[in-house]
């Protein structure tokens, strides 16, 4: 991927900034982390999120809420269960980056 030599010469709209800082925000939680790290696995529903992360149900739904409103996840209903799954590749690459830098040192 080619870079563009004027990105850094910018100026930030307001609309990017507060999408920049909410990613970082959502990347800035220990549970949303944890349950973005299961979901690299494929998709869960919010049941098997709060079981193998020993969470309670409503706060797996809360922060998935918060994820999905960022779309950074992405649900499918089927009967009464939502399975949820990543919907941006791009901050996953990001946490997984993260991950891996953390467990380098």
């Amino acid at each position: 991927m080619e870079k563009d030599p004027h990105f850094y010469l910018k100026e930030l709209d307001e609309e990017t900034l507060f999408i920049v800082s909410q990613t970082f925000k959502a990347l800035s939680d220990p549970t949303r982390i944890r349950i973005l790290h299961l979901l690299f696995d494929g998709e869960h529903s919010v049941n098997d999120i709060a079981e193998k992360l020993s969470l309670l149900q409503s706060t797996v739904s809360h922060q998935l809420r918060f994820l999905k409103n960022l779309r950074l996840v992405k649900f499918r209903r089927e009967g009464t269960s939502l399975f949820y799954s990543c919907d941006d590749e791009h901050v996953m690459d990001i946490l997984r980056q993260t991950i891996e830098h953390a467990n380098h040192h």
